[in-house]
C-alpha cells in the first residue's frame, strides 16, 4: 500500500506505517500540479489543510482507499462524495482534545482576570488595580455547545472549579452525568455565564452566533470559540461585546481564517476584525488550541492505530 503525505505531520505516523511494510511518499514540499500526479497511484493520503479534497482533486485518484486528517475537522474534504466513491475518512479528534480543553481553561481565566490586559499596562507604567479586578469562576454556570471529544474534554478540566456545568448537542442524548447536566440550547442561553463552542462547520453550525443568538442570552457572558471561525459571526460578536452582552471573548479561530493560516494578514482586514484586534475585552491566538507538542504526537499516533486496524 502507497500513502501519500501532502501535509507536514509527526514523523510517528510514517515511522508507524513504514514498520508495517506500506511505502510512505512525502509530497509535503510539491506543487498541486505535482500531488495530482502523484494521488493516481497511491492507496491512502495524509493531510491537514493545504489543498482542498474536493472531486476535483480526487477524480483521477483511481486507487484511493482512505483519506487521514490530522486533526478534527471535515469540512475541507468532500464527504459525499468519498462517499459514494467508498473513499474511507479517519480524523483524529483523540488526539487533541486535552490541548483544546487546556487552551480553553487558560483563555477562559485570561479573560476573567484580565490578565492579558493587566500585563500590557504594567508593561507600559500602568498600576490599576481597581481596572483590572477579577471575576472569580467558582460560582458560575459554564454552557458547552457541542459535547464530542472537545467538549466533553472541557467539561472534565472544569471538575476542579465549583461551577455548574450544563451541555448541548444536538446529536446526542443521555450523556449527562454527576457534573454535567444534559440540557436544552434554550438552556444555556438562560443560564450561562460563559458559552464555549465545540461543534464542527457544516450548513446548519455556520454562524451559529450571529445577532439572534446574542439577542436570546438572558445575562451578560465570556465568550469562548475554539471549534471552526464561522461559528462566530464577527460583526454580531462587536455588537455584542458594544452592547455588554459579551464580557470577554476568547477566539482560538476566525470568521477570515484561510486554508493557509500562515498567509491569514495578506488579505485586507474587515472592520469587526480590527475592532477585535484593538479590543482589551478579547484574546485572540493563531489556531493553536490543539496544537501543542504532546497532541502533534498524539494526532499522528491515534491516525497511525485507526489506519492500520484496518489496512
Amino acid at each position: 500500500m502507497t500513502v501519500l503525505f501532502l501535509d507536514e505531520v509527526h514523523e510517528i505516523l510514517a515511522k508507524r506505517l513504514t514498520d508495517a511494510g506500506q511505502t510512505c511518499i512525502h509530497a509535503e514540499e510539491k506543487s498541486l500540479e505535482e500531488c495530482l500526479q502523484l494521488i493516481k497511484t497511491a492507496d491512502g493520503v495524509v493531510i491537514r489543510s493545504r489543498f482542498p479534497m474536493n472531486e476535483t482533486f480526487l477524480k483521477n485518484a483511481d486507487q484511493l482507499k482512505f483519506i487521514a486528517r490530522s486533526g478534527a475537522g471535515m469540512e475541507n474534504i468532500d464527504v459525499p462524495y468519498c462517499e459514494e466513491r467508498g473513499i474511507i475518512l479517519y480524523n483524529s479528534p483523540e488526539g487533541n482534545r486535552n490541548a483544546v480543553a487546556e487552551h480553553a481553561l487558560g483563555m477562559l481565566l485570561s479573560l476573567m482576570n484580565k490578565l492579558n490586559s493587566a500585563d500590557q499596562e504594567v508593561r507600559k507604567g500602568k498600576w490599576d488595580r481597581e481596572g483590572n479586578r477579577g471575576i472569580e469562576l467558582d460560582g458560575k454556570t459554564v454552557g458547552i455547545i457541542g459535547y464530542g471529544n472537545n467538549g466533553k474534554a472541557f467539561a472534565k478540566k472544569l471538575r476542579g472549579f465549583d461551577v455548574n456545568v450544563l451541555a448541548y448537542d444536538k446529536y446526542k442524548q443521555s450523556f449527562g452525568s454527576d457534573f454535567v447536566k444534559e440540557c436544552t440550547l434554550q438552556a444555556i442561553l438562560d443560564q450561562a455565564d460563559v458559552i464555549s463552542f465545540h461543534i464542527p462547520q457544516n450548513k446548519e453550525t455556520l454562524f451559529f452566533a450571529n445577532e439572534e443568538f446574542f439577542s436570546k442570552i438572558a445575562k451578560p457572558i465570556f465568550l469562548l470559540n475554539l471549534s471552526r471561525g464561522k461559528i462566530v459571526e464577527t460583526a454580531a460578536l462587536v455588537k455584542a461585546i458594544e452592547s455588554g452582552k459579551v464580557l470577554g471573548a476568547g477566539l482560538d479561530v476566525l470568521e477570515y481564517e484561510k486554508a493557509s493560516f500562515e498567509s491569514f494578514f495578506e488579505q485586507e482586514l474587515p472592520l469587526p476584525f480590527q475592532y477585535l484586534l484593538k479590543s482589551p475585552k478579547v484574546i485572540l491566538t493563531p489556531h493553536v488550541g490543539g496544537w501543542t507538542n504532546e497532541s502533534y504526537f498524539k494526532l499522528s499516533n491515534v491516525l497511525a492505530d485507526k489506519i492500520l486496524i484496518d489496512n
